[in-house]
């Protein structure tokens, strides 16, 4: 199928961009990577008058160090990010991530910012960002605010910005010392949505018992789900498999599961469970106790 039909604009700057958004506001849809967006137009099931393709506004384009931590712009390439040794170095997890989102075609065009603001509750990126509290700012004509991932992602597909808005770059903290981490998911093949994923990570303290642990849950609730029961129960536990397996008991707390035709809701919820113990494990492998 073709799209229906619409105005095409290419802004060369933010300040046009958003100038743009401001003047079709609910008419109007920005275009990042176009991986989601376009096939949805193809099929009619999303039809804006107006497209402001943000691939030629420079501004938007990097990856660079920010308060030991890394940002992100909205428009760097899921690609240039998976090979970027910056990410490597600062965000592991995000490095670890990336190479399970779709196919390499779809990671050379897809982008970072529009993974975010396209919110599948089953992509990777948005777990990233909500298990390791990342900062998604936001620009419009009211200026700039600075989200986080549990105010940002509202339910299926949906978040906070406005239809003035652009999300304009992702910051992420600086890595926590020693912390050991893991991206564990099931797909009925590689490059498939995730039917469960789970982005860890793990902090242990000078004795190896649990400082500190993260977990969320792509594919089994609306949005990125943090087992927070789960993390708060792992804290000051010994890293054993017994800790985690009864930490995995209490992830169900956290996952509004669905049943669709991929998976029931029960299933969901079993492998949440299993690939939590696996997640662990993993980012236990990976960390090295404070001190």
């Amino acid at each position: 199928m073709k799209p229906a039909p619409f105005e095409y604009f290419v802004p060369t700057s933010l300040a046009e961009a958003l100038d743009l958004l401001a003047r079709h506001a609910e008419d109007a849809k920005p275009l990042a990577g176009g991986q989601s967006l376009v096939p949805l137009m193809n099929f009619r099931l999303a039809r804006p008058g107006v497209l402001v393709d943000l691939n030629r506004i420079p501004e938007l384009h990097y990856i660079r160090a920010h308060d030991g931590g890394l940002a992100i712009g909205a428009m760097a390439r899921q690609r240039a990010a998976e090979r970027d040794p910056l990410v490597r170095e600062r965000c592991p997890l995000l490095a670890a991530a990336l190479p399970l989102v779709g196919h390499l075609a779809i990671r050379t065009r897809g982008t970072v910012g529009g993974s975010m603001a396209h919110a599948d509750p089953a992509a990777e990126l948005p777990a990233v960002a909500a298990a390791l509290d990342a900062e998604l700012v936001v620009r419009g004509p009211s200026g700039e605010r600075v989200v986080k991932p549990d105010a940002f992602f509202l339910t299926y597909l949906t978040t906070t910005l406005e239809p003035t808005e652009l999300l304009v770059e992702v910051r992420l903290p600086p890595w926590p010392a020693g912390a050991g981490w893991a991206f564990e998911e099931l797909s009925r093949r590689h490059g498939d949505f995730a039917i469960v994923g789970v982005a860890a990570v793990l902090q242990l303290d000078p004795r190896g018992q649990v400082a500190d642990a993260r977990l969320a849950f792509i594919g089994a609730a609306p949005t990125p789900a943090r087992a927070s029961a789960a993390e708060e129960a792992l804290r000051g536990q010994p890293a054993t498999a017994e800790s985690f397996r009864a930490a995995a008991e209490l992830v169900v707390e956290a996952l509004d599961a669905q049943s669709d035709v991929h998976a029931s809701a029960d299933y969901r919820r079993e492998v949440a469970k299993v690939l939590a113990r696996r997640a662990l494990q993993a980012a236990l492998a990976r960390a090295t106790p404070a001190g």
